[in-house]
C-alpha cells in the first residue's frame, strides 16, 4: 500500500476546480474499464480540500473563437488562490487539465503561458475522449463491489455535461458485451454555456429558442448513437454541476449538500419536469432557488435540457448522480 498526496485542477468552460487529496494504493483501471463486475477492494481517496470557482472561461468562445481578456483574468485570479493552497499542502504531484474552451480557442497559448507563470506546470489541453475517460474513472471507481452496484449495475454510460461540451463513455461491461481493452466514448459540442449563448436569450427563453436548443442537442445525440453502443448500458451516471443542481432541486434541499446529492437516483420524469420548470422561469426566479449557485443561474436551463434529452433519447428511467467526476479521475491519473 502506497499513500501519496496529489493536486488535481480541472479547468472547464464554466468553472475551475481544485482537488487536493491523499490517495492510497491504485485502482485497477484495466479491469474497471473493460468490465469486471466482480467485487474487489476499492482504494480510498481522502479529500484534503475541494474548491470550485465559476469563472466562465469559455464565455463568448462559441461566437468569437477566442478566450476573452476578462475571462482569462477571472480564471487566473482563481488559479492564484489554488496555487497558494497547493503550496501550503505540499502535494507530491500536480496535474492541471483544461477542456472544451481551451480546445476551441485560437489564443489557447496565452492561457497556457499564464498558467505556467502562476502554477509552475503547464495545463494539459486534453481531447474530448481523454476527458471522457478521466470522468469515467472518477465516477465509477467506487461503484464496483458496493451495495449500490446491485441496483446500479454495469455497463455504465457516464455522461459529463460541461459548459462547452458533453462527454459520453460506456464501460464496466462484461467482456462478452465490450471486448477486453476497449471502451467506447464520444465528446460532442453541446454544453450549458455554449447552448445558452447560442440560443437561450429570452427571460424566460422563448419556445422557438428552446426548440432550436433541442434540435442541436438531438443532432449531437445522433452522433453519440452512431459511435457508442448506448443500448448496452444498464445505468446512466450523470456528472457535473448541471446534473448535481438538478438533483439538489429534485431532492428538495434547502441548501446544497454534496453528501446527499452523491449517488442519489433521480427519475426521468422528475428530470423532465425540472427542465421544463427551469426553462419557464425568469432569471430572478431561478436565482431564488435555494441550491442555485450564482454562476449557474443563467445556464442551468440549458444544462437540465441536455440531461432530459439524453434520458429521453436513450430510454433511461433514472440517472445515478455522482459528485465524483473528472477531478477525481485526474487525481488518480497521477498516482504511481
Amino acid at each position: 500500500m502506497t499513500t501519496k498526496r496529489v493536486a488535481a485542477i480541472d479547468c472547464g468552460t464554466n468553472s475551475i476546480r481544485l482537488l487536493i487529496a491523499d490517495l492510497t494504493s491504485k485502482p485497477d483501471y484495466s479491469e474497471r474499464l473493460v468490465g469486471s463486475s466482480g467485487s474487489h477492494h476499492q482504494p480510498p481517496l481522502a479529500d484534503v480540500t475541494r474548491q470550485m470557482r465559476i469563472v466562465r472561461l469559455g464565455e463568448g468562445v462559441d461566437r468569437t473563437g477566442r478566450l476573452s481578456a476578462a475571462a482569462l483574468d477571472r480564471t487566473m485570479t482563481a488559479l492564484r488562490e489554488y496555487a497558494d493552497l497547493i503550496t501550503d499542502a505540499k502535494p507530491e504531484a500536480v496535474r492541471m487539465v483544461a477542456t472544451s474552451a481551451s480546445r476551441d480557442a485560437a489564443n489557447a497559448q496565452e492561457f497556457t503561458d499564464r498558467v505556467i507563470e502562476i502554477l509552475g506546470v503547464a495545463p494539459e489541453v486534453i481531447t474530448g475522449d481523454e476527458e471522457a475517460m478521466l470522468s469515467f474513472t472518477g465516477a465509477t471507481r467506487e461503484l464496483t463491489g458496493t451495495t449500490l452496484a446491485a441496483a446500479c449495475s454495469p455497463p455504465y454510460l457516464v455522461t459529463d455535461i460541461g459548459g462547452g461540451s458533453t462527454e459520453f463513455v460506456l464501460g464496466g461491461a462484461d467482456v462478452s458485451q465490450v471486448p477486453r481493452g476497449q471502451v467506447q466514448s464520444r465528446s460532442v459540442n453541446i454544453g450549458c454555456v455554449r447552448l445558452t449563448e447560442r440560443h437561450l436569450h429570452g427571460d424566460p427563453p422563448l419556445a422557438a429558442q428552446v426548440a432550436a436548443t433541442v434540435a442541436d442537442i438531438d443532432t449531437a445525440l445522433d452522433q453519440v448513437a452512431a459511435t457508442v453502443p448506448v443500448a448496452q448500458a444498464r445505468t446512466l451516471v450523470g456528472l457535473a454541476g448541471s446534473v448535481t443542481t438538478v438533483a439538489a432541486i429534485a431532492l428538495g434541499l434547502a441548501e446544497y449538500d454534496s453528501a446527499r446529492i452523491h449517488h442519489s437516483r433521480i427519475s426521468a420524469a422528475r428530470v423532465h419536469g425540472i427542465a421544463d420548470d427551469l426553462l419557464a422561469m425568469t432569471r430572478a426566479e431561478r436565482a431564488a432557488i435555494p441550491v442555485m449557485h450564482p454562476g449557474r443561474i443563467d445556464v442551468i436551463g440549458g444544462g437540465a435540457l441536455i440531461l432530459d434529452r439524453i434520458m429521453t433519447r436513450f430510454g433511461f428511467t433514472e440517472v445515478l448522480v455522482s459528485e465524483h467526476d473528472i477531478l477525481d479521475g485526474i487525481a488518480w491519473s497521477v498516482f504511481p
